[in-house]
């Protein structure tokens, strides 16, 4: 679950079939249910037909405490990135050394947690770029970048054109965060 919509989805579906939600957070849920009418297996159906996964390997359960982390520093943070280092984030609210994050997370993701975070960073911009409340150096203050030119160069690795290409672009879309 990476955004309150699917909170609010999820919760919905399980209380739904009878499964009582006791707490629902990004990325995780715990729930209450009776086993002689409701199974592990109809669980996973209702997240399925959602678009989620049980996950309930402790080292993948890991890396989606990660993924839930990276959301709320880049998303939700309200100005964090410009504040703290993204790897002191990781390692203040997971309680492992960056090193052990990042190569957990490598283990089970086709990507890099430091091209993860970068992808959210981007998509963040692109966002703030369309709202045009901010000046391309307060966006690249606020996402914790050294210089505009350095969040730009970056922004054109990632998406293929300019920033100022983007903002003449009207029609191109952004990636939710779910397919980051």
């Amino acid at each position: 679950m990476v955004c309150k919509c699917c909170i609010r989805i999820i919760r919905q579906e399980m209380e739904q079939h009878g499964i009582k939600v006791n707490r629902i957070i990004l990325g995780e849920i715990d729930t209450t249910y009776d086993d002689t009418k409701i199974t592990e297996a109809d669980v996973e159906k209702i997240l399925n037909d959602n678009g989620f996964d049980l996950v309930t390997n402790k080292d993948k359960i890991l890396v989606e405490q990660i993924k839930t982390a990276v959301i709320e520093l880049v998303h939700y943070a309200n100005n964090m990135n410009s504040i703290i280092r993204n790897s002191d984030y990781m390692v203040e609210k997971l309680g492992y050394s960056y090193q052990h994050l990042s190569a957990l997370f490598s283990k089970y993701e086709p990507i890099t947690l430091e091209k993860y975070i970068i992808l959210h960073k981007i998509e963040k911009v692109k966002e703030m770029i369309e709202y045009g409340e901010l000046t391309l150096s307060e966006i690249a203050f606020s996402m914790g970048y050294s210089s505009v030119q350095y969040l730009s160069t970056q922004f054109k690795n990632i998406t293929g054109i300019s920033v100022t290409d983007y903002k003449k672009t009207p029609d191109v879309v952004r990636k939710s965060i779910a397919e980051i």
